[in-house]
């Protein structure tokens, strides 16, 4: 594709995994799965990340970052102690994420600028980023998680990120950032129930086979059944995305990255999905 979503992908963001060196052996292999990810889709030579956040939390409104720069220090505020203070810096897409705007605008959805120059990272974007682009090669626009908004809301904002990409002729990786199952607990070695895990896998198989419109379908319920992270948000708008993408290119194929691992009872992989060959 020379346009649009070139690639979609959910990936987990546990503070656990935010300082390498600090971080538990069992999130050690969700960290080298999301590395290996990011090689993946830095070769498809994106021309900017949409990363949808379970951690930047708006009550009513879309906001979409049009930040020249995106600059500063990511703190953990719920979990300071495993994520105490990390520096970033990537570039933003100021006219990509106008051209998000317009198009979210345009559907009549509620929506505005993020441009101020002390926003900050919240550990779902910083985490996957950190791991995907260490380099910090490809530029970022942020969304949050929206209160407000159902999930039919969030497929659709997917998909308008697709339509403004298109538009612009850029292409564009899309990111939710969120656990699967999230029906969190304390104790960080802690797996989510069997039936939780054996859901999860049935989603992930789903993804591997491409199975888009279907999971769509069963989302609500998924949604409701695991207890999924800001009750499916970021899940869904990686959904729409995909959905977009796979009606310009056709079939669409899902790969695994990585474990599924545990952390507080929640469930986390990467799975990215393409367009299939």
């Amino acid at each position: 594709m020379t346009s649009g979503v070139v690639a979609s992908a959910i990936v987990p963001h546990t503070p656990r995994m935010g300082v390498e060196e600090s971080a538990p052996d069992f999130v050690r292999p969700l960290i080298q799965g999301q590395r290996d990810l990011g090689e993946e889709l830095r070769a498809l030579k994106p021309d900017v990340i949409v990363l949808q956040s379970s951690h930047w939390v708006s009550t009513f409104n879309w906001y979409v970052t049009v930040n020249k720069i995106h600059e500063g220090v990511c703190i953990a505020d719920e979990a300071p102690d495993l994520i105490p203070g990390s520096p970033y810096k990537y570039d933003g897409d100021p006219e990509f994420g106008q051209a998000v705007v317009d198009a979210l605008k345009g559907a009549g959805l509620a929506v505005g600028l993020m441009d101020s120059p002390h926003f900050k990272w919240d550990y779902a974007s910083y985490v996957p980023l950190h791991y995907l682009d260490p380099e910090a090669t490809i530029p970022v626009v942020l969304l949050p998680s929206v209160i407000c908004s159902d999930l039919n809301e969030n497929i659709r904002v997917g998909g308008l990120v697709h339509e403004a990409a298109v538009k612009e002729g850029k292409k564009v990786v899309y990111l939710g950032s969120c656990a699967l199952a999230h029906k969190v607990v304390r104790g960080p070695h802690l797996w989510p129930s069997q039936e939780h895990m054996d859901t999860d896998k049935k989603l992930i198989s789903m993804f591997c086979d491409g199975e888009i419109d279907a999971l769509i379908d069963w989302l609500p319920a998924y949604a409701h059944d695991v207890v999924t992270e800001m009750g499916g948000r970021p899940l869904a708008g990686m959904l729409g995305a995909t959905a977009a993408m796979a009606g310009d290119t056709g079939r669409v194929r899902g790969k695994q990255w990585g474990p599924y691992g545990q952390s507080s009872g929640s469930g986390n992989a990467s799975i990215c999905v393409l367009p299939a060959d």
